[in-house]
């Protein structure tokens, strides 16, 4: 009996001591993919909510401000965009940096702020409660610590936030339409849309000064005269995509035309029945190649989030700049001219999207998101774009970012939705807008340079 009682003593002693023991307590490791899946997330939600392309560039730009702010504030080699974007102040200190894991407020604040821009929350917010349930029972107090900095950060984002005019353009007349002049816009089919977003110029810009810093040189005057500017570009735009059509729908440039088409809402008709496809904004389209050059050149978290806010920030303002001229020139779309005046019967190799003809945005967006990638990777960045697959589209490669740009300028005189003047007109206007930004943003201790 004294050998069996010894022997359960022993064992009750180990058992003891083993129970006391703590559980070692992991630290939360956040990656640059957790980012990609934050960014990717929200652009799903932007898809199903159907924001037009300025309103999308907005819903970037902010989460990845909040997320680069906490990333820079400890790291040396960054710079804070307080003072550096219009009205934007220092984001507040930690109230304790004991358990403090940056990486993680970073992304709660990216999370939860993208919530709060969309419409539909709850397809944001299980995959955030997914992610706070994991982390409370990996590290309880890395956790709470983290995500209290993370909101407070993005309070004081949204306070400057809701300073730069959006919500007071929500309640703005819509854009009336001219009817007793053929020069002046005028709603396209099918669905016949009113003008999106005809007061985004009033949206405060985030580095540029104005919208009208960049307003580009004129269209050529409109004009029916056969030896008119004008009548020549309308002219090109009927011919060429006649020219397209013939070649069936293995034309490359119908290839080029689709694969940038980034139009977030198309009606289609059959018989009596109107639905809608959505896809991608342009924007969207640039933030996906953002997230194709950080993988390709293995960006950690802050590399990572550094692209992802220089390219959104080039895209908002880029779409402030060109909205502001498209409803200052509010001038009349090719199909509109085409089919009162050539074939009554033509129709665009794309769906004509509802804003004013000058100057094409994908054009102005593209150059500036270029000139912002190629500043971070370099001129010679080449790389697969499979941005498209999602919506059946093959991947197309391209060997720098600017090379990308001007193919999806030209992709817009392809679809027979504008003329030649807004697209090269609109590539210099992104471009220099892209070259501002890269000249008076400095988001990198050293300069900004390419490396990758």
């Amino acid at each position: 009996m004294n050998k069996i009682s010894h022997y359960f003593g022993a064992l009750l002693l180990v058992i003891s001591f083993t129970a006391c023991e703590e559980k070692p307590i992991e630290p939360i490791v956040i990656t640059a993919e957790d980012f990609h899946t934050s960014v990717n997330n929200v652009t799903q939600v932007m898809i199903h909510d159907i924001f037009s392309p300025p309103q999308a560039s907005r819903i970037y730009a902010y989460p990845n401000i909040a997320a680069y702010e906490i990333l820079s504030s400890t790291n040396a080699d960054y710079n804070s965009l307080a003072t550096q974007l219009n009205d934007f102040t220092e984001i507040p200190k930690p109230t304790t940096t004991e358990n403090l894991n940056y990486e993680l407020a970073a992304l709660v604040a990216h999370i939860d702020l993208s919530r709060r821009l969309v419409f539909s929350e709850d397809k944001i917010t299980p995959y955030r409660d997914s992610l706070y349930q994991l982390w409370n029972t990996k590290n309880e107090t890395e956790y709470t610590v983290s995500k209290a900095y993370g909101l407070a950060v993005v309070e004081h984002v949204v306070a400057w936030m809701n300073k730069d005019m959006y919500k007071e353009t929500r309640t703005m007349p819509k854009f009336s339409v001219v009817t007793d002049d053929p020069s002046r816009w005028q709603p396209t089919p099918p669905a016949y849309g009113d003008g999106i977003e005809p007061h985004w110029n009033k949206i405060r810009p985030f580095v540029i000064d104005s919208a009208s810093q960049f307003k580009p040189v004129p269209p050529p005057a409109y004009s029916m005269d056969k030896d008119s500017d004008f009548y020549k570009e309308l002219k090109e735009v009927y011919d060429l995509s006649e020219s397209i059509t013939a070649k069936g729908d293995t034309a490359e440039e119908i290839a080029i035309a689709q694969f940038w088409d980034c139009n977030p809402y198309v009606s289609v008709t059959r018989g009596h029945l109107m639905f809608a496809t959505k896809k991608i904004t342009p924007g969207a389209h640039w933030i996906g190649i953002a997230k194709i050059a950080s993988r390709n050149a293995g960006h950690d978290v802050m590399q990572t989030m550094y692209t992802y806010t220089k390219t959104s920030l080039a895209i908002a303002d880029a779409f402030i700049s060109c909205w502001d001229e498209k409803y200052r020139s509010n001038l009349v779309r090719p199909e509109t001219l085409i089919n009162e005046h050539f074939n009554d019967n033509w129709q665009p190799i794309l769906q004509t999207p509802p804003f004013p003809e000058y100057v094409s945005g994908h054009s102005v967006v593209s150059g500036a998101a270029a000139e912002a990638l190629t500043s971070i990777f370099g001129d010679g960045f080449s790389f697969v774009d499979d941005t498209e697959l999602p919506f059946g589209l093959p991947v197309r490669s391209f060997s720098s970012f600017r090379n990308a740009a001007n193919e999806a300028a030209i992709s817009r005189l392809y679809g027979g939705i504008h003329y030649r003047a807004a697209v090269d007109n609109g590539l210099v206007q992104g471009r220099n807008i892209g070259r501002f930004i890269n000249a008076t943003l400095k988001m990198k201790v050293n300069k900004d340079q390419a490396s990758n």
